[in-house]
């Protein structure tokens, strides 16, 4: 049997997966979610196969009810079942582990099915998703610092910059000269295109670059 918990804020929505769920032989409803703190608290409770969890609910959301669910229980799998397509939904659920991802009206059969490949071991992503995901890897390719990678060094200097730190104190910080810190910082604005030291430290903030290289 396939252990199943539905987590969605929609009552309408967790009957109607119940009911029709209920039919398959193979699949057991253990339990149901109304937000992403409950399927966290189910998952360690019940230990379901997998979880159908929607993407968009209250006191926790679904990217990061998978985010938890996946860092403790690696086994349990989770099929995103949601209505947006768009890659800014899409990326972060499955950069956060999910191993579905399907649209909301989507055929009963064909969500069965997909339940039935992700327990196989196979990811299962719908059209529209996968196109999304495919556009939102392109432009990850094409950012500024995918296209120029930076040195260790200036991603230490550019960590330390974020910080709001002078170049005279980021040169203490790194046990280097300030007219090697300049030379990074002029490095740094060419590589990530940025104009000025703000632009560098919003640039870093958005994109994760806000650690330094550890070396």
């Amino acid at each position: 049997m396939i252990r199943v918990l539905i987590a969605d804020d929609h009552h309408v929505v967790r009957r109607g997966l119940l009911f029709f769920l209920k039919t398959q032989k193979d699949i057991e409803v253990v339990g149901e979610a109304k937000n992403g703190i409950e399927a966290v608290e189910l998952v360690e409770t019940l230990r379901p196969d997998i979880v159908l969890m929607d993407l968009v609910m209250p006191e926790m959301d679904g990217i990061q009810a998978t985010k938890r669910i996946k860092m403790r229980w690696p086994e349990v799998y989770v099929l995103m079942l949601t209505s947006f397509s768009d890659k800014d939904h899409v990326l972060p659920a499955i950069e956060a582990g999910a191993s579905g991802y399907q649209l909301k009206d989507i055929e009963p059969d064909e969500l069965v099915n997909s339940i039935r490949q992700i327990m196989r071991g196979e990811n299962t992503i719908h059209p529209e998703a996968t196109t999304q995901l495919e556009e939102g890897l392109r432009e990850e390719e094409n950012k500024p610092h995918v296209q120029n990678p930076l040195t260790p060094r200036e991603q230490d200097v550019l960590a330390e910059l974020t910080k709001g730190k002078s170049n005279r104190e980021i040169a203490s910080s790194l046990f280097v000269t300030e007219k090697t810190v300049k030379t990074h910082i002029s490095n740094l604005f060419t590589k990530l295109q940025v104009q000025d030291r703000t632009q560098a430290a919003l640039y870093a903030v958005k994109h994760g670059l806000t650690e330094g290289s550890g070396q």
